[in-house]
């Protein structure tokens, strides 16, 4: 009598990360190929990593530096600026991409089985490649303005504030790509909502600067708030506030089980959806 195997997703109601180290060969070739799809036939390549920001960064210094009346900050605009940036990148690029993927792959979904939550983790994974190019001229900005580095602050920030990132990332990610399977209306919502997002999160102008009290205290939800004033830390001088750090891991936290309990709760379904 022939022997039957039956293959089937985790548990719904674990978040079983065991997977992505068992796979990590598959999640490796996933990561490579979303980079390689993301640059392949453009005349500058990776550099386009690079350029967008610095880009973005030079518009912002000539438009808003003056406006905000920030000639008295802590750091120059344009690395306050940049330093935001790197960290949002990693965010909305993650967020929009991961809240594709599954429609994207949907011919490899129907096909074959492996843990489909490699494919939206690939695709925020695959933002770091970019976050560690940003990283080099970032490098560059600080010794043309003489920036002062806190290189205790950098030891600890810089791993602390891209952890905060990357957790609120995948949850959100995860989230949506599921969501995105079933309601095709999140692929007009994903944009509008990261355009939305990067004006509320404290990446072109400090949170201080509103006027309004009760505003900045609902702002300061936001993950990515205290993600970015940790790695600000570091080239400031300043120590971030202990509440909004915890609030800022508290609420990534939350975000990233919740995003995969629901992909696993919903993965299921994900063939015969997309």
């Amino acid at each position: 009598m022939p022997v039957e195997y039956e293959i089937r997703p985790a548990s719904r109601t674990r978040l079983n990360l065991a997977e992505l180290w068992t796979y990590r060969e598959l999640l490796y070739f996933f990561i490579w190929r979303d980079i390689k799809i993301k640059y392949k036939q453009t005349v500058l390549g990776a550099l386009w990593a690079v350029l967008q920001p610095f880009l973005l960064m030079l518009v912002f210094t000539v438009f808003f530096s003056r406006a905000l009346g920030l000639s008295d900050a802590s750091l120059p605009y344009p690395v306050f600026v940049y330093s935001g940036l790197m960290l949002w990148n990693i965010f909305s690029t993650g967020v929009a991409n991961a809240g594709n993927s599954m429609v994207a792959n949907a011919n490899i979904i129907k096909k074959i089985y492996f843990p489909r939550i490699l494919i939206p983790v690939s695709s925020v994974l695959a933002s770091l490649v970019d976050f560690m190019m940003t990283f080099l001229l970032f490098v560059g900005i600080l010794i043309y303005y003489k920036v002062e580095i806190h290189w205790l602050n950098l030891a600890i920030g810089l791993p602390l504030s891209v952890l905060i990132t990357l957790l609120a990332t995948l949850g959100l990610g995860s989230l949506l790509s599921a969501l995105n399977v079933k309601y095709r209306d999140f692929r007009y919502i994903i944009p509008f909502f990261l355009q939305v997002l990067f004006f509320v999160s404290p990446v072109i102008y400090p949170l201080n600067r509103l006027p309004w009290n009760w505003l900045n205290q609902l702002m300061q939800c936001n993950p990515l708030y205290g993600a970015i004033a940790i790695f600000r830390s570091a080239f400031d001088g300043s120590t971030p506030d202990a509440g909004i750090c915890l609030i800022s891991v508290t609420g990534a936290l939350l975000l990233f089980i919740t995003g995969l309990l629901y992909f696993r709760k919903t993965e299921n379904y994900f063939a015969d959806l997309s």
